[in-house]
């Protein structure tokens, strides 16, 4: 009689630590002096998670990676395995975006930010990467997306204007079997704050959008290899928000990812309250042993997420 063959356990988790600084650097010194209580707050949620993986975004990325490695040195069981995620906020367009007659300031980014790399994203592993298995979409143009509804922009802003505003990625881990987890990251624009161009909201569609497309095999990038994970904030709620809800509902909808996570991720407070803007997708036939949304960590405004899956 065949053995049959055992799955892979693996915990991943999602969070939005919002560490984000006001200017380059800051955040590695935040977190050398370990004073600031958001820094302690962070090292005790990653903490409590235990996750095998784990995905944070609103970190500040620097090109050695100095911060996330600092912020991984504090911890008590430290991650073998770091990769920060270069956002496309802050780079320059050389365009006047946000129209107030000047190109260059934080709302003529390729996303809003104060400095370039402001808010980026990042994976702490205890699976090794995989790199050549691993891509990169960020820099795709947002026209050349399949039915892209552009808003109005300067003439030639098309021409360098990105999908993401953050970042598009695959991310290859190494299970124990010799497989290839693919991780699908990314963190959406809001969906407000355009001055009523509609540039946001667009854009936000279109984030969420891309993968549903990657799926069909509809772009100019083969589709994910099984096993895949979709996993981020779309900030995109399907039934209440600013954000168009048809692309996260027909994500959430598809039959190649489970949606096994509903309800409320993040708490805006004031009018907005609640919304369901944080995702963890496994794809269809992976096996969910765990699925937990943790409570938000004092003074955060998102919650912790945490799969346990067998592959």
């Amino acid at each position: 009689m065949p053995v049959a063959a055992r799955a892979e356990a693996v915990s991943i988790a999602f969070w939005n630590a919002g560490l984000e600084q006001s200017g380059p650097g800051r955040l590695v010194a935040a977190i050398d002096r370990a004073t600031a209580p958001e820094i302690a707050t962070a090292l005790a949620t990653i903490a409590a998670l235990e996750a095998d993986v784990l995905v944070l975004s609103g970190v500040d990325y620097d090109a050695g990676g100095l911060a996330l490695a600092a912020l991984n040195a504090r911890l008590d069981r430290p991650y073998p395995y770091l990769r920060a995620l270069r956002p496309n906020a802050g780079l320059a367009t050389g365009f006047d975006l946000d129209g107030d007659g000047h190109a260059g300031g934080a709302g003529d980014a390729q996303s809003y930010a104060a400095f370039p790399g402001q808010g980026g994203m990042a994976v702490l592993s205890r699976l090794p990467f995989l790199t050549e298995a691993s891509r990169d979409f960020s820099t795709l143009l947002w026209r050349d997306l399949p039915g892209v509804r552009l808003p109005p922009l300067p003439e030639g802003a098309a021409e360098v204007l990105r999908l993401s505003s953050n970042g598009h990625h695959d991310t290859a881990l190494g299970l124990p079997d010799g497989r290839a987890l693919h991780l699908l990251t990314w963190h959406g624009a809001s969906p407000a704050f355009d001055g009523g161009t509609g540039r946001n909201r667009l854009r936000n569609a279109d984030e969420t959008r891309f993968w549903s497309l990657l799926l069909d095999g509809a772009l100019p990038f083969a589709a994910p290899r099984a096993p895949f994970v979709l996993i981020g904030q779309a900030n995109a709620d399907p039934d209440r928000g600013e954000a168009d809800p048809g692309p996260i509902r027909a994500l959430l909808a598809d039959p190649r990812v489970q949606d096994v996570l509903p309800g409320p991720t993040a708490d805006y407070g004031g009018t907005i309250g609640a919304l369901r803007v944080a995702y963890i997708l496994p794809m269809a036939g992976v096996s969910v042993t765990e699925a937990s949304r943790l409570p938000r960590p004092e003074g955060a405004r998102h919650h912790p997420l945490r799969l346990r899956l067998e592959f």
